[in-house]
C-alpha cells in the first residue's frame, strides 16, 4: 500500500498539472491517492500492480458506479510508457471481473488527451462527457465504455 501511495505522489502531480493545473492534480492526489482510498481498494481486492526489478511501474485500480464496473485508475511510470505494460495492467483488470460483466466503463479528464488516445486504441468508446462543476472544460470527465464480449478475458489478449 505505501508503494502505491508513493507512487502516485511521485507520478499524478506531474502528469495532471500541464492538464488540468497544479491545484487541481494536487486535489487528485490528496483526494485518491490516500491511505483510506487506496487501503480500501487493496483490502476490496480491487488493484494491480507491476513491477521492474522491484520498484513499482504501474498501477490498476477497479471500481464499482451504480452496477458499472469501472476503471478509475490506470498509470505507468513515463519511462515504462509504451511496452504494452498499459494493456496488460488493463487485462488484469480484466481478468479480475465476474463471469457475467459484459461491459467495463473508464473515466479520464477531457484534458488528459493521452490517456483518451490509449483508450481508443484498446477498444473504449466514449458514452458521455460530464462537465466540470467548475465550469473548466479541461476538468470534464469522459466517459468511455467497451464492451468484453469482443474481447478474451484471457492472458494474452493484447
Amino acid at each position: 500500500m505505501a508503494a502505491i501511495r508513493r507512487f502516485g505522489e511521485a507520478h499524478i502531480r506531474p502528469h495532471y498539472a500541464p492538464l488540468i493545473g497544479a491545484a487541481a492534480a494536487d486535489e487528485q492526489v490528496r483526494s485518491w491517492w490516500n491511505e483510506a482510498h487506496i487501503g480500501a481498494a487493496v483490502a476490496g481486492g480491487l488493484v494491480v500492480v507491476a513491477d521492474a526489478d522491484g520498484h513499482l511501474v504501474g498501477v490498476g485500480q477497479r471500481g464499482r458506479s451504480g452496477g458499472d464496473h469501472v476503471v478509475y485508475k490506470l498509470y505507468v511510470h513515463p519511462r515504462h510508457r509504451g511496452n504494452g505494460l498499459g494493456p496488460r495492467l488493463l487485462d488484469a483488470l480484466i481478468r479480475q471481473l465476474p463471469a457475467d460483466a459484459d461491459r467495463l466503463y473508464i473515466e479520464h479528464f477531457v484534458a488528459n488527451e493521452r490517456a483518451g488516445a490509449f483508450y481508443e486504441r484498446e477498444g473504449f468508446t466514449v458514452e458521455k462527457v460530464e462537465p466540470s462543476p467548475t465550469g473548466d472544460p479541461a476538468l470534464g470527465v469522459v466517459w468511455r465504455v467497451r464492451p468484453l464480449a469482443t474481447f478474451a478475458k484471457t492472458p494474452g489478449r493484447a
